[in-house]
């Protein structure tokens, strides 16, 4: 084995989230919700056969559901969701963002009811075009940087 790479443990059961953009894995961690008790690894600026730099972050014994893969499309629209059974990959699939996002993001714009001491939910739509933006359902602001809207 080259000197340049380091071996990362191998996991029985859980799941792998490949491909995540570069310096991103603790944004996921956060939009998932996991806390520190779990065992998990995570490879920051990892070498990508595809060219460029990648996070990756494997956890073990958690297997996600479609709408979690959805919350890492959040912050990592071409992050790759594999779930592991006895050390193998028995699903594959790539996070796709959500349509609607209510009670994750936080609205950037302070004058927002959602903003306010208000009994709203934050909900946000999916912009029509590429730019993975995301809308408020209340003021209409749009959000390009996600993971600083993301509730902590």
């Amino acid at each position: 084995m080259s000197e340049r790479y380091m071996k990362v443990e191998k996991i029985e059961h859980g799941t792998v989230i490949d491909h995540i953009m570069a310096g991103m894995a603790f944004d996921v961690i956060r939009v998932l919700g996991l806390q520190n008790d779990r065992s998990m690894s995570i490879l920051i600026n990892s070498h990508s056969k595809k060219g460029g730099k990648k996070d990756i972050l494997k956890i073990e014994n958690v297997e996600l559901s479609a709408e979690e893969a959805s919350r890492v499309a959040l912050v990592s629209p071409l992050a790759t969701i594999n779930i592991i059974a006895n050390g193998d990959v028995v699903k594959k699939f790539n996070a796709e963002a959500p349509r609607v996002v209510e009670g994750i993001l936080s609205c950037s714009n302070p004058n927002c009811i959602s903003n306010q001491n208000e009994p709203v939910t934050s909900e946000f739509h999916l912009g029509p075009d590429e730019e993975h933006r995301y809308i408020c359902a209340y003021c209409e602001r749009d959000i390009v940087d996600l993971a600083r809207q993301i509730r902590r």
